[in-house]
């Protein structure tokens, strides 16, 4: 929100196409370790083999199940991208991290749950 804010009311942002993100990508395993993390859990993050996997997506395509090889990849896809050009022309850092953003807003839905 605060990058569409800046890119409202200010006029001298040149006007093209920017990637919105944070500077620290953050992984799915990411994700639910901030989670787990609100919740003050564990995170239980199971290590499965690529091999079986891929087996299982093999299984998927012949059997058509609903995991793919093509839905493993998007999927696994890495969606990594720079928002240098952005910060560039709004002259300003990120006000808040995605996994601060994200800790936050786990939280308050475990607030609003009580």
């Amino acid at each position: 929100m605060f990058i569409i804010k800046e890119l409202i009311e200010r006029a001298d942002i040149p006007s093209g196409a920017y990637n919105v993100a944070d500077d620290i990508p953050l992984s799915a395993n990411g994700v639910i370790s901030i989670l787990a993390e609100s919740q003050n859990r564990k995170a239980n993050i199971w290590k499965v083999s690529k091999e079986l996997i891929q087996s299982l997506t093999k299984l998927g395509d012949v059997l058509r199940l609903p995991l793919t090889n093509e839905r493993l990849q998007k999927l696994t896809e890495s969606y990594v991208v720079s928002n240098q050009k952005i910060k560039s022309a709004i002259g300003k850092d990120l006000p808040i991290s995605a996994k601060d953003g994200l800790l936050k807003t786990f939280n308050s839905f475990h607030t609003n749950a009580q």
